[in-house]
């Protein structure tokens, strides 16, 4: 079953692979949005894949299937590996998996660094409001520097069968900062992912194993509202929380070393994803 089927990439991709070592595969693709059901029917009907390819118009966690996947695969990844309900989607979708099932991504982890970046903060000083402070960015890192390695932040695993199921989080980060790299300001965070499609097949925006030739995700800027002055040798000590709601997801961050800053976004007040 291809969940969050889009407009069908991963439909094409996985007859593709059932080709490649000639194995029988039936597909349900699983789309609610009826744009993009326009564009999966069109690839099915041109290809005569109708003896294949099942389309059900429904959201994933509401659709009643006639029988359990073997594979389950989606492309519900943000650029900080869980900031567009990949956990919540997959989490009501697994049900449609068999027991002994395989999900693919099976697991994916976020990553963090303090960055000094005066161009990303000028230009959401620009908006001169609270509300774009407390928002994270997609963006294309260019004039930007990092003050400390990326350190995981998050991790989910799927299927996941343990019940109930919690997808809130929290995190108390220390980066550190040898006192040779003297003094810094810190802007705020970059965020990446590393995710494992399968075991030894990984897809990554973090620097250290960025995927070679990908460029389908940018990494994510947390920014902070005042520019942090860093004394040579000063460790930065960052927190993180993931809040889960009955109806929105969002992300609060701050710093308490070597000052300490405003939580940012409490509850969601200025950013969040709705369910």
């Amino acid at each position: 079953m291809v969940v969050g089927a889009g407009r069908g990439p991963l439909v094409r991709a996985s007859l593709a692979a059932a080709a490649e070592v000639k194995r029988k595969l039936r597909v349900y693709a699983v789309e609610k949005n009826p744009a993009a059901i326009v564009h999966i029917q069109a690839m099915v009907d041109s290809h005569g894949w109708q003896d294949k390819v099942s389309i059900i118009a429904q959201d994933m966690r509401e659709w009643q299937p006639p029988e359990l996947a073997d594979i389950l695969v989606s492309e519900l990844l943000g650029s900080f590996g869980d900031n567009e309900l990949s956990p919540e989607c997959l989490d009501g979708a697994q049900r449609l998996l068999k027991p002994d099932g395989i999900s693919i991504p099976c697991s994916y982890t976020s990553f963090l660094a303090p960055i000094t970046t005066t161009k990303l903060y000028d230009a959401v000083k620009a908006y001169k409001d609270l509300e774009h402070f407390e928002t994270p960015y997609v963006v294309k890192l260019h004039r930007y520097c990092a003050l400390s390695a990326p350190q995981e932040v998050f991790t989910f695993t799927h299927p996941d069968w343990e019940q109930p199921t919690d997808n809130s989080r929290a995190v108390t980060l220390r980066f550190l900062r040898p006192e040779a790299d003297g003094v810094g300001v810190l802007h705020g965070f970059a965020g990446y992912f590393e995710s494992v499609l399968y075991p030894g097949v990984t897809l990554n925006t973090h620097p250290p194993t960025h995927t070679s030739n990908m460029f389908s995700w940018f990494p994510i800027f947390f920014p902070l509202r005042e520019p942090m002055m860093l004394p040579a040798g000063a460790d930065v000590v960052a927190h993180m929380w993931r809040g889960c709601g009955k109806h929105k997801v969002w992300y609060e961050w701050a710093v308490s070393e070597p000052a300490i800053t405003p939580i940012h976004n409490p509850s969601g007040r200025s950013y969040w994803v709705g369910l």
